[in-house]
């Protein structure tokens, strides 16, 4: 005999010719067969559930992404807006120390004092410009009131009509956005009959 002949079917029954061997050999087929569908019946619930999780785990993490991008944004606008807030609290001191440094008053270019407000004016110019702040144009360029505010009027031939002919007062921009103002006289020609 081989080996393979020698080796017994465990479900096979003993005795060909007992029915009551073959009628338990079907029924423990058939208990099995039972048994086995109902694993996979359980293992397809389980695949149908562990497809559910992975998909709520799946819109969890898209969802945090979305919200540590929509965070991000945030601080990036709360930090220009107080970069903003900041810069334009310092306008008015530069203003003052530009100013100090025009008055005509003070003719002696050689007082330690007078150094000391350019060095100082010299390094808030450095800063604001560092951080994108921008004198706006003034004197020879065309009246805008998005950029200039008009706080009188004169007749210049020098000049176009609406044009700038003298700065009152800076005006600072920040990229896009106005921060002040600059202050000016407008040219305003006069008919003549």
């Amino acid at each position: 005999m081989t080996d393979e002949q020698n080796q017994i079917d465990p479900l096979a029954p003993t005795d060909k010719n007992d029915h009551s061997a073959d009628q338990s050999h079907a029924g423990a087929v058939s208990g099995k067969k039972k048994f086995f569908l109902k694993k996979c019946k359980n293992c397809a619930v389980k695949e149908t559930e562990c497809a559910e999780y992975k998909t709520g785990w799946q819109r969890a993490l898209a969802d945090y992404k979305n919200l540590q991008r929509e965070t991000d944004q945030r601080r990036s606008e709360w930090a220009k807006q107080s970069e903003t807030q900041i810069l334009e609290e310092f306008l008015p001191v530069y203003e003052h120390l530009k100013m100090t440094i025009d008055n005509d008053q003070l003719v002696d270019d050689k007082n330690p004092w007078l150094e000391g407000v350019r060095h100082v004016l010299k390094q808030f110019k450095d800063i604001l410009a560092r951080h994108g702040v921008e004198e706006i144009k003034t004197v020879g360029e065309k009246f805008d009131p998005i950029f200039h505010e008009a706080v009188g009027q004169q007749e210049s031939n020098e000049f176009d009509d609406e044009t700038i002919i003298k700065q009152i007062s800076s005006g600072y921009c920040l990229g896009d956005k106005i921060l002040k103002p600059a202050k000016v006289i407008v040219n305003k020609k006069t008919e003549r009959v």
